[in-house]
């Protein structure tokens, strides 16, 4: 299944670097937030893939579910972002990625991380993380195992781009976190996930397709990712919330906190 998995984030990346390279046309949603031609692409083509690999999995995808297409799913579904981080592409940065994990009872249990303009991806699952190089041609050229490290003395905070809050900014002068790395899209797992950070607090607006590739890969390195009562974050579905979606507060770790 990972394998297929990475397939199609690679051919969805080759998608969005042709519209990268041409200049993107923007639009927005009901919600405000800014769509282009390469989110919807991408979305297409893993649809595609994981319809054809895996018909009896369901699938909610960020773009179809902003159009009001939420399948009914059941304790296993795919979490799909063909395109996180629409801001920082639309602006020219490389800091964007694409996601797909798989939800089991809950968990995610696999997941792929791809910044198709870093050229580098992640994958989780199970217990084993990696970290990828991706060619120009869009093919991987090398895979090495990535594992969370130990907490250091004075562990080094990553925070949104994009989203940073005045809580955020209160958790990091509280925990004298003096260092801090600010990246959008799901790149901010994959840093704990490789060692190169150790603790991201997230109080602002995050949907589970934003986080829940990433997540896995946080997971299978190592780490963790804890709601504000302590438990590890969980993707169930609430169809009694119109926002049911919505992942609450957060902390991913590391190490443990």
């Amino acid at each position: 299944m990972l394998e297929i998995l990475i397939a199609a984030t690679l051919k969805a990346g080759k998608e969005i670097m042709s519209v990268h390279a041409a200049g993107p046309h923007v639009t927005y949603k009901n919600d405000c937030s800014p769509v282009t031609e390469a989110d919807q692409r991408a979305e297409d083509v893993i649809l595609e893939a994981l319809a054809h690999h895996f018909p009896d999995i369901p699938v909610i995808a960020e773009e179809a579910a902003a159009n009001g297409i939420v399948p009914n799913a059941g304790d296993e579904f795919f979490l799909v972002d063909p395109l996180d981080g629409t801001k920082e592409f639309i602006s020219g940065k490389q800091d964007f990625t694409v996601n797909i994990a798989l939800v089991r009872n809950g968990a995610p249990v696999m997941g792929v991380v791809y910044a198709p303009a870093l050229k580098v991806l992640w994958t989780g699952d199970g217990d084993i993380a990696c970290k990828v190089q991706i060619s120009d041609e869009f093919e991987q050229t090398d895979v090495r195992k990535v594992r969370c490290r130990a907490k250091p003395t004075i562990p080094i905070a990553v925070i949104s781009r994009s989203h940073c809050t005045p809580k955020t900014e209160a958790f990091v002068a509280e925990r004298g976190l003096i260092d801090s790395i600010s990246i959008g899209s799901s790149l901010k797992f994959c840093l704990l996930a490789e060692g190169a950070a150790d603790v991201y607090p997230r109080f602002s607006r995050t949907m589970m397709w934003d986080t829940a590739a990433g997540d896995a890969v946080l997971r299978a390195a190592g780490g963790i990712t804890l709601d504000m009562s302590g438990a590890p974050l969980r993707y169930e579905l609430d169809d009694s919330d119109s926002d049911g979606l919505a992942n609450p507060d957060f902390i991913a770790w590391g190490a443990a906190p």
